[in-house]
């Protein structure tokens, strides 16, 4: 009889993410980090608002689309206030939402983003596993490869883990291209 323990991590960045775009004040492609500072502009009963990015050498700005155009009443209170008062939670969670970047058709500086793995849930079904499955929900859809993610996640160097993988002590399983799911050996861990 097996029995399984199931561990569910996320990868959840550290910061806000960077953005590469073409800097007129240096004359070269830059990177562009969050200010953490909002613009915001009423004409009449329409609202504007952009997340300002700034570039890390020559500090040119550029805006980033928040809201376009917006009938002031389809904004809800609370964020607009928090927006004309500059919140830096509120601009952090702009500044991770890959979603945000694509609608601004906005290069994010996949290089240099820093995260770390969030256990999220840990479940064991009977008594003694014999095997850990591992769960790894990747939402921002960074290009990290597998064998990176169970070496930092098991605490182990990617060449173990591509010879625990050749004995088929580790086996891995693509449910979607944000989840991946692992499945180890207890006696690897």
């Amino acid at each position: 009889m097996s029995y399984l323990k199931k561990i569910e991590y996320e990868i959840v960045s550290e910061k806000s993410f960077s953005i590469i775009r073409n800097c007129s004040g240096c004359g070269a492609k830059a990177r562009y980090i969050n200010t953490k500072r909002f613009r915001v502009n009423a004409n009449g009963n329409r609202l504007d608002v952009w997340l300002i990015y700034q570039c890390e050498k020559c500090k040119h700005t550029f805006n980033l689309t928040v809201y376009e155009r917006q009938k002031t009443q389809s904004v809800p209170k609370e964020e607009y206030l928090r927006f004309l008062n500059n919140d830096e939670e509120l601009a952090e969670e702009y500044g991770r939402n890959f979603q945000f970047f694509k609608k601004n058709k906005a290069e994010v500086d996949s290089e240099n983003i820093e995260y770390q793995f969030r256990k999220v849930q840990e479940m064991i079904s009977e008594s003694t596993p014999e095997r850990v499955e591992i769960v790894i929900n990747n939402s921002y859809g960074l290009k990290i490869r597998p064998e990176k993610q169970i070496a930092e996640v098991l605490g182990i160097s990617r060449s173990k883990v591509k010879y625990l993988m050749e004995q088929e002590k580790i086996r891995t399983e693509t449910i979607s291209s944000q989840i991946i799911s692992i499945l180890v050996d207890i006696d690897c861990m």
